[in-house]
């Protein structure tokens, strides 16, 4: 997918000028959170963020390319997230969810100081999911701004259940088929290790269309251990559908873009 000609969608490609011009005249920042953790023993620790940025940059390009009235910059992706459940595997750097909340808050307000009232905190990581949430609220409580915040595959949800993703596997999942096929779609030039393979149980209850955050949080102390460090099946994984997937969830994200962009600011 291709930036719209003359269009320079990367915050830090702008000078300090530019990006005023563009918080006085109402532009959507987006910023994608990643992590970067233990995906398996096959796949790279980058996963994550790279998910997040490459879904961002698309969906921001995509959203011009339907509405070229609309101003769009996507920040750089802050690539560490909350992860500490991953921590024992190795490959992973963590921050605490306190410092990492604060980290959040502290882009957004500098954001903010910027001059920018738009903001879509674009979340990549299950384990940002809650405190990504936290900073929009908060944001929004001290400053008269709009900021929405999301996971990627709860935005495009709907969508890709229409696709049947869900039939395939459960998303996101963690190094589980759909990580596993966005990474062969998107870094196609990286060699995977040998792709482990989990097969479904026959017994297993059919695909659960709810979405990964429901009404309750579940928490256990061996979740992670127990499965070795990723769930469902690698390896139906194609980059085929992956590359599918990955469509899917861009034309979802950038149409949620074009509505922040489009929403009208409070006082102030």
């Amino acid at each position: 997918m291709s930036v719209p000609a003359g269009r320079r969608l990367r915050l830090d490609e702008h000078n300090r000028s530019e990006l005023r011009a563009m918080a006085d005249g109402g532009a959507l920042v987006v910023v994608p959170l990643g992590s970067t953790e233990q995906h398996g023993p096959h796949l790279p620790v980058g996963t994550d963020f790279w998910h997040a940025e490459i879904v961002a940059r698309h969906a921001a390009a995509a959203a011009i390319d339907v509405a070229p009235d609309l101003s769009i910059v996507v920040a750089p992706t802050l690539p560490f997230g909350s992860a500490e459940m991953h921590l024992p595997f190795g490959g992973t750097i963590s921050l605490p969810a306190d410092l990492y909340l604060r980290v959040v808050m502290a882009v957004g307000e500098s954001l903010v100081t910027a001059g920018f009232r738009r903001l879509y905190l674009l979340n990549g990581h299950g384990g940002n999911h809650e405190l990504v949430t936290v900073a929009a609220r908060d944001l929004a409580q001290r400053n008269p701004i709009v900021c929405v915040a999301g996971s990627w595959w709860n935005v495009a949800f709907d969508a890709l259940v229409a696709d049947g993703a869900h039939a395939v596997a459960p998303f996101p999942g963690h190094a589980g088929a759909f990580e596993t096929a966005f990474v062969r779609a998107a870094r196609p030039e990286l060699p995977l290790d040998e792709v482990p393979v989990r097969p479904i149980p026959p017994d297993a209850a059919p695909p659960d269309e709810r979405r990964l955050y429901d009404l309750e949080r579940i928490a256990r102390h061996d979740f992670w251990s127990a499965m070795d460090g990723y769930t469902d099946d690698p390896s139906l994984g194609t980059a085929e559908w992956g590359a599918r997937s990955l469509d899917v969830s861009v034309e979802a994200v950038a149409r949620r873009f074009e509505a922040t962009a489009r929403m009208e600011l409070p006082p102030g």
